[in-house]
């Protein structure tokens, strides 16, 4: 903004000139004080002027309606909802989200730099501000190999360009540790820095904060964040799709801790989006929880502000963008209008799809891929409902048995959608098919497909229909299959995001009558992830996270 527009934001401020707008007789909501009242406030050129009585050319009557700063997501992945960034920011706009702080290193993990620049093409003239922080990790580990390899050389060329913030979550835990040049090469590419450190503790999380890293959205209990929170981290209280982390970290905010608190989304599917909200929704639980409104709406908006340096937004007084939500009438947290830049803000037009696809490399899947030979106590991967932590359990097991319905015990496997003939098998339990097999080309981090199933002539059915499409997600069993194309890099649909809900709902309801817990494609996504505890699959086989190694399925 240049000082032209300042100028006049200031006379209008003295009331020399008059506003644009002046919002009369509003509720308003100051996240500094966290408190509430009656007054009027003024826009001139998209930005709060002033409260109280003030000349415009236009007047609005509120009637008393209760209005809040625009709601950010302080981290969250837009490719995990399934919806190119213009179909995400139509549907969260809705729902009062105003701003989002978001990290694109799934596609980049596909695509690399040209991933990260459709992104970022992708945000102009949208009803949200989108702003990222550049992959840290990409591949997530130095074994993860995935379609790209980003340096701190070619992230260098992002940093200083509008929308970039930081330096997004650092997963390499170890190379922060063990002191590994590339990873600090990058850790001095900007002084915002997110991590990602799940369970860290003692001294090697001293470390971690010595480092530089000054953020976590991976606590999934009310000690380690407090930990955390004690050595001046920033935590983002975490609700997605299976990450259900909000009922534990609210119980240690405070009004003296809540500004070092912010909300995150970080990977939310559409049909949740859609059912449940954005980061309205993250309100209305913590209030369930226990939490007093005023300090749940401050985390909404002023303090992601805060952690970001975004000094131009997050609350309604002078300098700061009109980005406000009116509220429903009675006490519950429920969005009934929208404000951008202090007008009702507008849905995008509809974009043509020019996403980036990606072609799989891989034909099929190997001809032994699925044999497990042997017998002996085996490694399975455990499900944590409501957690993308797993287990690192241990079985019995004889490969002439298998699948195990009874004990819940079934095969998994990935493999990469950039070299042929690479693959990887290994067991699961807790996802509770009884039929069929479920696959997708959405997995955390290298996106290489994964699968899930009781039957391998079905989970060979899943990705021979996964490889056809060049991405989506698919439910087989037999003849039976529905399938959600996800045409943008395999990470995402082109369709309008009341089609992809209604196409996600119906896999959900077909797995659900074949007995799988609830939303098993978002679990399905993370089994791959070799960056969160403890065991996971790759297309090299299974992978310990705590040794961080491969290991063999079964115990020698």
């Amino acid at each position: 903004m240049g000082n032209t527009t300042k100028y006049t934001q200031v006379k209008a401020s003295r009331g020399e000139i008059p506003s644009d707008v002046v919002y009369e007789n509003a509720e308003i909501f100051n996240p500094f004080t966290c408190e509430w009242s009656i007054s009027s406030f003024a826009v001139k050129s998209g930005f709060v002027v002033g409260t109280g009585d003030y000349r415009a050319h236009e007047s609005v009557d509120l009637n008393g309606r209760r209005v809040v700063p625009g709601l950010i997501d302080a981290h969250v992945h837009i490719e995990s909802s399934l919806l190119v960034p213009s179909e995400y920011a139509r549907l969260v706009s809705a729902h009062g989200t105003t701003t989002v702080v978001a990290d694109p290193h799934e596609i980049a993990n596909v695509c690399g730099v040209k991933g990260i620049s459709f992104m970022l093409a992708e945000r102009e003239g949208l009803p949200i501000d989108i702003f990222f922080m550049l992959p840290s990790c990409v591949p997530a580990t130095p074994l993860d190999r995935g379609g790209a390899e980003l340096t701190a050389s070619d992230l260098s060329s992002f940093i200083g360009k509008d929308g970039i913030l930081g330096l997004a979550e650092v997963m390499n835990v170890p190379g922060v540790l063990n002191l590994d040049p590339s990873v600090w090469e990058k850790l001095s590419l900007s002084p915002i820095i997110d991590g990602h450190a799940p369970l860290l503790s003692g001294k090697d999380l001293n470390a971690y904060v010595a480092a530089g890293i000054q953020s976590d959205h991976e606590c999934v209990s009310a000690d380690e964040a407090a930990e955390k929170l004690d050595l001046g981290m920033y935590i983002f209280a975490r609700e997605g799709s299976t990450e259900k982390n909000l009922s534990e970290i609210i119980r240690i905010v405070t009004p003296c801790t809540c500004s070092r608190f912010s909300f995150a989304t970080d990977d939310r599917h559409v049909d949740m989006l859609v059912h449940d909200g954005h980061i309205d929704d993250c309100i209305r639980k913590s209030v369930e929880y226990g939490l007093e409104p005023e300090l749940a709406i401050r985390m909404a908006t002023l303090s992601p502000c805060e952690r970001f340096r975004l000094n131009d937004r997050g609350a309604l007084v002078p300098g700061r963008h009109a980005d406000f939500c009116v509220l429903k009438t009675g006490a519950r947290f429920e969005v009934e209008k929208v404000f951008k830049n202090g007008r009702i803000a507008q849905s995008p037009k509809p974009r043509s799809a020019t996403g980036i696809r990606h072609t799989m490399k891989c034909t099929r899947l190997p001809p032994d891929a699925l044999d497990i030979r042997g017998s002996g106590t085996a490694r399975v991967i455990g499900i944590v409902p409501n957690q993308i932590l797993t287990e690192s359990l241990e079985f019995e097991i004889d490969g002439r048995d298998l699948p195990d319905p009874g004990r819940d015990i079934i095969k998994a496997v990935v493999c990469s959608r950039y070299v042929d003939g690479s693959s990887g098998s290994g067991l699961v339990h807790g996802f509770g098919l009884r039929k069929g097999a479920i696959a997708s080309s959405v997995s955390h981090d290298s996106h290489n497909i994964v699968a899930v199933g009781v039957d391998d002539p079905d989970i060979r059915r899943a990705i021979d229909a996964i490889i056809q499409n060049e991405g989506g997600m698919v439910a087989v069993h037999g003849d039976e299959r529905v399938l959600l194309p996800l045409a943008c890099a395999g990470l995402m649909s082109d369709l309008p995001y009341e089609e992809v809900c209604e196409k996600i709902s119906a896999l959900n309801t077909c797995t659900r009558e074949w007995g799988s817990i609830p939303e098993p494609f978002m679990y399905l996504s993370f089994l791959a992830l070799t960056v969160i505890p403890h065991l996971r699959i790759t297309n090299r086989g299974l992978f310990d996270v705590d040794s961080f190694s491969d290991v063999p399925l079964f115990i020698p």
